[in-house]
């Protein structure tokens, strides 16, 4: 019991002295990582895979995916000056690569270090919808969401640990089922849900940056049903993934675009 005892309390101590409210979500998030610690690694995995890849340049698509980078950047720094937030992307190092890759996907690392796949560019088709991709993953990394899924993962570990210690004194056999339903709890509980709310977060924040960044937000419905298409019905069970399904990713945009296109009117872009 002792142990016990001991494990809630740390775990009670680090989540008091870690959630701290995040500016662009308005959320208290969990957070036991510093950018301080996280973006040397980062930046060094960055660099890693550009040369162990096929950076593209010189291209038009290069300079497509640089110039819509680039206003994304600038539409982040505008939002989060409009929030009193400047310092708030200190330590960032921005970059937009476009890296040769059949995959249909795009990450952004923290710190603002990017990189998008060639095999994306027939889905995104043009510059909208390129920022509709671009903006969701920069809302990835601005709302620390990499930080926060290490966070959670760190309280799983300890939590599979207290599981451990309040079963010692079962059989093996025992302890395993325990372990098993424990594992399986936090994860479609828990953990799948806590990812899936980090795609609906950065949906909203990525329909904000494009706004503000002068992309029509309505943009980002078509691209995301370029991709439903793009997937022949392939995708699992929205409870079993990391991501919303295509249809709540799609219903969750069209609610969100009139709010995205009221913030860009306050920095003077005006949409039909």
């Amino acid at each position: 019991m002792k142990k016990q005892s001991l494990i809630v309390g740390i775990c009670a101590i680090g989540l008091l002295i870690s959630c701290a409210t995040n500016p662009l979500t308005g959320k208290k998030t969990l957070n036991f990582v510093s950018n301080s610690e996280l973006f040397p690694t980062s930046f060094q995995e960055y660099g890693t895979f550009l040369k162990e890849n096929k950076v593209i340049t010189g291209t038009a698509d290069a300079r497509k995916v640089e110039a819509v980078g680039t206003k994304i950047k600038l539409a982040a720094e505008k939002y989060l000056a409009s929030l009193g937030q400047t310092e708030y992307l200190n330590g960032y190092q921005w970059e937009y690569k476009l890296v040769e890759s059949k995959d249909v996907n795009a990450w952004c690392m923290p710190g603002g270090k990017i990189v998008v796949y060639s095999g994306i560019l027939p889905i995104t088709k043009d510059d909208a919808g390129l920022a509709t991709v671009m903006g969701h993953e920069v809302s990835h990394a601005l709302a620390n969401h990499g930080a926060q899924r290490m966070s959670v993962a760190q309280i799983q570990s300890l939590g599979a640990v207290g599981v451990a210690v309040a079963t010692g004194g079962k059989s093996a056999e025992s302890q395993q089922l325990w372990q098993q339903a424990y594992g399986v709890t936090t994860q479609y509980g828990g953990m799948l849900p806590f990812s899936r709310s980090h795609e609906t977060e950065a949906d909203k924040i990525g329909l904000t940056l494009m706004a503000i960044a002068g992309y029509n937000p309505e943009e980002a419905i078509a691209f995301w049903t370029r991709m439903s298409a793009n997937s022949n019905g392939q995708a699992q069970p929205e409870f079993l993934s990391t991501h919303p399904s295509d249809a709540t990713r799609i219903a969750n945009l069209k609610a969100m675009v009139p709010q995205a296109k009221a913030t860009a009117a306050k920095f003077g872009v005006i949409f039909k």
